[in-house]
């Protein structure tokens, strides 16, 4: 896949359409600055993956010794 046949797709974080090139190392985001944006809401809890709270309560649990 060339620049000219690139897929445009949109930054997560500011919605700007940017090339899926392997010219972009910051894909799928348009910049670093939007990338450390998105990482920052994950590590705030802004972010997460669904899922069964008592799973992660059962992890911790082993975790700990218990």
């Amino acid at each position: 896949m060339t620049d000219n046949t690139a897929r445009i797709v949109t930054c997560p974080t500011c919605q700007k359409r940017v090339k899926w090139t392997p010219s972009n190392p910051f894909r799928p985001f348009c910049s670093d600055r939007c990338r450390l944006i998105d990482l920052g809401a994950w590590a705030d809890g802004q972010h997460a993956v669904p899922g069964d709270g008592d799973d992660d309560e059962l992890m911790s649990g082993e975790m700990d010794g218990d």
